[in-house]
Protein backbone atom coordinates (compact mmCIF):
# COMPACT_ATOMS: atom_id res chain seq x y z
CA UNK A 1 0.00 0.00 0.00
CA UNK A 2 3.16 2.52 0.74
CA UNK A 3 4.41 1.46 -2.64
CA UNK A 4 0.93 2.66 -4.45
CA UNK A 5 1.02 5.48 -2.69
CA UNK A 6 4.19 6.99 -3.52
CA UNK A 7 3.38 5.97 -7.30
CA UNK A 8 0.20 7.95 -7.31
CA UNK A 9 1.76 10.68 -5.71
CA UNK A 10 4.93 10.94 -7.77
CA UNK A 11 1.92 10.76 -10.99
CA UNK A 12 0.26 13.47 -9.77
CA UNK A 13 3.48 15.49 -9.59
CA UNK A 14 4.47 15.18 -13.04
CA UNK A 15 1.12 16.37 -14.23
CA UNK A 16 0.96 19.27 -12.10
CA UNK A 17 4.55 20.46 -13.63
CA UNK A 18 3.26 19.81 -17.11
CA UNK A 19 -0.21 21.63 -15.86
CA UNK A 20 1.92 24.31 -15.15
CA UNK A 21 3.96 24.03 -18.10
CA UNK A 22 1.65 24.21 -20.81
CA UNK A 23 0.14 27.50 -20.07
CA UNK A 24 3.93 29.41 -19.62
CA UNK A 25 4.78 27.99 -23.20
CA UNK A 26 1.31 29.37 -24.64
CA UNK A 27 2.28 32.53 -23.22
CA UNK A 28 5.58 32.82 -24.42
CA UNK A 29 4.25 32.05 -28.05
CA UNK A 30 1.72 35.07 -27.80
CA UNK A 31 3.81 37.26 -26.50
CA UNK A 32 6.40 36.94 -28.75
CA UNK A 33 4.34 37.03 -32.14
CA UNK A 34 1.95 39.41 -31.06
CA UNK A 35 0.88 40.76 -34.41
CA UNK A 36 0.00 44.50 -35.48
CA UNK A 37 -3.00 45.75 -37.37
CA UNK A 38 -1.36 44.91 -41.15
CA UNK A 39 -0.52 41.78 -39.96
CA UNK A 40 -3.78 40.76 -38.55
CA UNK A 41 -5.30 42.32 -41.59
CA UNK A 42 -3.20 39.72 -43.86
CA UNK A 43 -3.95 37.24 -41.73
CA UNK A 44 -7.45 37.14 -42.49
CA UNK A 45 -9.18 36.10 -45.73
CA UNK A 46 -7.43 37.82 -48.79
CA UNK A 47 -10.12 38.96 -51.35
CA UNK A 48 -8.91 38.44 -55.02
CA UNK A 49 -6.93 40.81 -56.81
CA UNK A 50 -9.36 43.20 -58.65
CA UNK A 51 -12.63 42.57 -56.56
CA UNK A 52 -12.03 45.68 -54.82
CA UNK A 53 -14.21 48.32 -55.02
CA UNK A 54 -14.57 52.18 -53.21
CA UNK A 55 -15.77 51.85 -49.84
CA UNK A 56 -15.05 47.98 -49.23
CA UNK A 57 -12.90 49.09 -45.83
CA UNK A 58 -14.88 51.97 -44.55
CA UNK A 59 -17.10 49.19 -42.65
CA UNK A 60 -13.81 47.18 -40.87
CA UNK A 61 -11.98 50.51 -40.06
CA UNK A 62 -14.83 53.23 -39.65
CA UNK A 63 -17.68 51.34 -38.80
CA UNK A 64 -20.94 52.74 -39.53
CA UNK A 65 -22.28 55.45 -37.35
CA UNK A 66 -25.76 57.35 -36.81
CA UNK A 67 -23.56 60.51 -36.13
CA UNK A 68 -20.64 61.77 -36.99
CA UNK A 69 -18.10 64.39 -35.83
CA UNK A 70 -17.89 68.33 -36.98
CA UNK A 71 -20.32 68.02 -39.97
CA UNK A 72 -18.95 69.99 -43.09
CA UNK A 73 -21.06 72.27 -45.08
CA UNK A 74 -23.84 71.02 -47.07
CA UNK A 75 -25.80 72.69 -49.93
CA UNK A 76 -29.71 72.35 -49.50
CA UNK A 77 -30.13 70.41 -52.27
CA UNK A 78 -28.57 66.98 -52.55
CA UNK A 79 -28.35 64.86 -55.76
CA UNK A 80 -28.55 60.68 -55.10
CA UNK A 81 -26.37 59.28 -56.73
CA UNK A 82 -24.69 55.25 -57.17
CA UNK A 83 -21.26 53.89 -57.89
CA UNK A 84 -20.93 50.16 -58.89
CA UNK A 85 -18.06 47.58 -60.03
CA UNK A 86 -17.92 43.86 -61.18
CA UNK A 87 -19.99 42.69 -58.10
CA UNK A 88 -22.85 43.78 -58.76
CA UNK A 89 -22.83 43.04 -62.79
CA UNK A 90 -25.35 43.71 -64.55
CA UNK A 91 -27.41 46.53 -63.34
CA UNK A 92 -31.22 47.40 -62.96
CA UNK A 93 -30.19 51.66 -64.50
CA UNK A 94 -34.27 51.75 -64.92
CA UNK A 95 -34.99 51.32 -61.80
CA UNK A 96 -32.14 53.36 -60.13
CA UNK A 97 -33.57 56.07 -62.44
CA UNK A 98 -37.13 55.65 -61.02
CA UNK A 99 -35.84 55.59 -57.56
CA UNK A 100 -34.75 59.46 -58.02
CA UNK A 101 -30.87 58.42 -58.62
CA UNK A 102 -29.32 61.03 -61.19
CA UNK A 103 -25.59 60.44 -61.39
CA UNK A 104 -23.58 57.05 -61.47
CA UNK A 105 -19.42 56.05 -61.49
CA UNK A 106 -18.72 53.16 -62.48
CA UNK A 107 -15.19 50.64 -61.78
CA UNK A 108 -13.07 50.56 -64.87
CA UNK A 109 -9.64 49.44 -63.62
CA UNK A 110 -7.44 48.29 -60.77
CA UNK A 111 -4.23 48.61 -60.64
CA UNK A 112 -2.79 47.65 -64.21
CA UNK A 113 -3.81 44.09 -64.21
CA UNK A 114 -7.27 44.43 -64.01
CA UNK A 115 -10.37 46.03 -65.74
CA UNK A 116 -14.26 45.61 -65.01
CA UNK A 117 -15.68 42.71 -66.38
CA UNK A 118 -19.07 44.52 -66.48
CA UNK A 119 -17.67 47.53 -67.64
CA UNK A 120 -20.07 48.44 -70.86
CA UNK A 121 -23.00 47.41 -69.41
CA UNK A 122 -22.76 49.41 -66.02
CA UNK A 123 -20.62 53.06 -68.34
CA UNK A 124 -23.05 52.93 -71.39
CA UNK A 125 -26.52 51.41 -69.23
CA UNK A 126 -26.20 54.50 -66.70
CA UNK A 127 -25.88 56.71 -69.87
CA UNK A 128 -28.49 55.07 -71.47
CA UNK A 129 -31.10 55.87 -69.24
CA UNK A 130 -30.00 60.00 -68.85
CA UNK A 131 -27.70 59.06 -66.06
CA UNK A 132 -24.78 61.92 -65.90
CA UNK A 133 -21.70 59.16 -65.26
CA UNK A 134 -17.89 58.69 -64.81
CA UNK A 135 -15.22 56.03 -64.42
CA UNK A 136 -13.42 55.14 -61.62
CA UNK A 137 -9.80 54.02 -60.71
CA UNK A 138 -9.37 51.68 -57.59
CA UNK A 139 -5.75 52.19 -56.65
CA UNK A 140 -3.16 49.86 -55.66
CA UNK A 141 0.24 51.84 -54.97
CA UNK A 142 2.29 49.19 -54.42
CA UNK A 143 2.01 47.67 -57.63
CA UNK A 144 2.91 50.33 -60.21
CA UNK A 145 3.56 54.23 -60.28
CA UNK A 146 0.89 56.40 -59.75
CA UNK A 147 1.84 57.37 -63.81
CA UNK A 148 1.45 54.20 -64.80
CA UNK A 149 -2.09 53.06 -63.23
CA UNK A 150 -3.39 57.14 -64.86
CA UNK A 151 -2.33 55.36 -68.13
CA UNK A 152 -4.26 52.17 -67.76
CA UNK A 153 -7.25 53.68 -66.11
CA UNK A 154 -7.32 56.48 -69.50
CA UNK A 155 -6.66 54.04 -71.86
CA UNK A 156 -9.23 51.49 -70.22
CA UNK A 157 -12.50 53.67 -69.84
CA UNK A 158 -11.36 56.73 -67.46
CA UNK A 159 -11.28 59.17 -69.93
CA UNK A 160 -13.41 62.69 -70.41
CA UNK A 161 -15.40 64.38 -72.45
CA UNK A 162 -16.79 67.59 -72.95
CA UNK A 163 -20.01 66.19 -74.08
CA UNK A 164 -22.42 67.47 -70.66
CA UNK A 165 -22.77 63.90 -69.74
CA UNK A 166 -19.23 62.82 -68.70
CA UNK A 167 -18.04 63.48 -64.95
CA UNK A 168 -14.29 63.82 -64.36
CA UNK A 169 -12.13 60.01 -63.37
CA UNK A 170 -11.90 59.12 -59.93
CA UNK A 171 -8.55 58.25 -58.26
CA UNK A 172 -10.11 55.77 -55.05
CA UNK A 173 -7.57 55.53 -52.58
CA UNK A 174 -8.25 54.00 -49.29
CA UNK A 175 -7.65 50.73 -47.02
CA UNK A 176 -5.35 48.37 -48.97
CA UNK A 177 -7.57 45.07 -49.03
CA UNK A 178 -4.96 43.01 -49.98
CA UNK A 179 -2.15 43.63 -47.56
CA UNK A 180 -0.53 46.38 -45.30
CA UNK A 181 -3.15 49.79 -44.77
CA UNK A 182 -0.60 52.54 -46.35
CA UNK A 183 0.29 49.85 -49.22
CA UNK A 184 3.65 50.52 -47.83
CA UNK A 185 4.60 53.79 -48.20
CA UNK A 186 5.81 56.64 -45.90
CA UNK A 187 3.43 59.49 -46.02
CA UNK A 188 5.40 61.21 -47.53
CA UNK A 189 5.97 58.49 -50.28
CA UNK A 190 2.04 57.79 -50.56
CA UNK A 191 1.88 61.76 -51.66
CA UNK A 192 4.61 61.90 -53.88
CA UNK A 193 2.30 58.88 -55.97
CA UNK A 194 -1.04 60.20 -55.54
CA UNK A 195 1.13 63.50 -57.37
CA UNK A 196 1.82 61.37 -59.84
CA UNK A 197 -1.26 59.99 -60.86
CA UNK A 198 -3.10 62.95 -60.88
CA UNK A 199 -0.10 64.93 -62.58
CA UNK A 200 -0.84 62.56 -65.04
CA UNK A 201 -4.58 61.91 -65.59
CA UNK A 202 -4.24 66.18 -65.86
CA UNK A 203 -2.01 65.47 -68.93
CA UNK A 204 -3.88 62.70 -70.36
CA UNK A 205 -7.69 64.35 -70.11
CA UNK A 206 -7.39 68.14 -69.67
CA UNK A 207 -9.16 67.84 -66.32
CA UNK A 208 -8.24 67.23 -62.15
CA UNK A 209 -9.18 64.35 -61.14
CA UNK A 210 -12.30 63.52 -58.11
CA UNK A 211 -10.29 62.25 -55.28
CA UNK A 212 -12.46 59.18 -52.93
CA UNK A 213 -10.89 58.91 -49.66
CA UNK A 214 -11.75 58.36 -45.57
CA UNK A 215 -10.41 60.93 -43.61
CA UNK A 216 -9.15 58.22 -41.27
CA UNK A 217 -7.31 56.37 -44.16
CA UNK A 218 -6.02 59.93 -45.46
CA UNK A 219 -4.94 61.04 -41.94
CA UNK A 220 -3.01 58.07 -41.43
CA UNK A 221 -1.02 57.65 -45.17
CA UNK A 222 -0.69 60.80 -46.56
CA UNK A 223 -0.10 63.11 -42.73
CA UNK A 224 -3.32 64.74 -43.62
CA UNK A 225 -2.11 66.86 -46.75
CA UNK A 226 -3.72 69.42 -48.00
CA UNK A 227 -1.94 70.13 -51.34
CA UNK A 228 -4.09 68.58 -53.53
CA UNK A 229 -7.46 70.03 -52.19
CA UNK A 230 -6.93 73.68 -54.54
CA UNK A 231 -7.47 71.52 -57.73
CA UNK A 232 -9.26 68.31 -56.69
CA UNK A 233 -12.77 67.53 -55.67
CA UNK A 234 -13.28 65.53 -52.86
CA UNK A 235 -15.50 63.08 -52.62
CA UNK A 236 -15.62 61.68 -49.05
CA UNK A 237 -16.62 57.72 -47.51
CA UNK A 238 -18.48 57.99 -44.49
CA UNK A 239 -21.47 56.02 -43.38
CA UNK A 240 -23.24 58.02 -40.84
CA UNK A 241 -25.97 61.19 -40.90
CA UNK A 242 -23.51 63.34 -41.43
CA UNK A 243 -20.02 64.03 -43.55
CA UNK A 244 -17.83 64.71 -40.13
CA UNK A 245 -14.53 65.79 -40.51
CA UNK A 246 -13.16 65.88 -43.83
CA UNK A 247 -9.26 65.98 -44.95
CA UNK A 248 -7.34 68.89 -44.57
CA UNK A 249 -7.03 71.53 -46.70
CA UNK A 250 -10.86 71.13 -48.18
CA UNK A 251 -13.77 73.49 -46.50
CA UNK A 252 -16.43 71.27 -48.56
CA UNK A 253 -16.95 68.16 -49.95
CA UNK A 254 -18.25 67.68 -53.31
CA UNK A 255 -19.62 64.37 -53.26
CA UNK A 256 -20.28 61.73 -50.43
CA UNK A 257 -20.40 58.12 -50.38
CA UNK A 258 -23.18 57.65 -47.23
CA UNK A 259 -23.73 53.82 -47.14
CA UNK A 260 -22.93 50.35 -48.37
CA UNK A 261 -26.61 49.12 -47.80
CA UNK A 262 -28.82 51.22 -50.33
CA UNK A 263 -31.54 50.14 -52.64
CA UNK A 264 -31.08 48.03 -56.04
CA UNK A 265 -27.12 48.86 -55.09
CA UNK A 266 -25.19 49.14 -51.87
CA UNK A 267 -23.13 52.31 -52.71
CA UNK A 268 -25.13 55.57 -52.83
CA UNK A 269 -24.39 58.96 -52.54
CA UNK A 270 -25.17 62.20 -52.29
CA UNK A 271 -23.82 64.80 -54.79
CA UNK A 272 -23.68 68.60 -52.89
CA UNK A 273 -25.81 70.08 -54.81
CA UNK A 274 -28.71 69.96 -57.05
CA UNK A 275 -28.45 68.75 -60.33
CA UNK A 276 -27.34 71.74 -62.15
CA UNK A 277 -23.83 71.48 -60.30
CA UNK A 278 -23.78 67.50 -61.30
CA UNK A 279 -23.70 69.05 -64.89
CA UNK A 280 -21.03 71.55 -64.02
CA UNK A 281 -18.88 69.24 -63.00
CA UNK A 282 -19.29 67.17 -65.96
CA UNK A 283 -18.93 70.45 -68.12
CA UNK A 284 -15.64 71.58 -66.19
Amino acid sequence: MRVHRSGTTLAGAALTALALLLPLAGSAGAAGAAPDADTAAVARKTPARGTAHMGMGVLAHDGRGTTAPTGAPVRAAQTEGVDVSSHQGNVAWTTLWNSGVRWAYVKATEGTYYKNTSFTQQYDGSYDVGMIRGAYHFATPDTASGAAQADYFVDNGGGWSKDGRTLPGVLGIEWNPYGATCYGKTQSGMVAWIRDFLNRYKARTGRDAVLYTATSWWTQCTGNHSGFAATNPLWIARYASSVGELPAGWPYHTMWQYTSTGPVVGDHNRFNGDLSRVRALANG
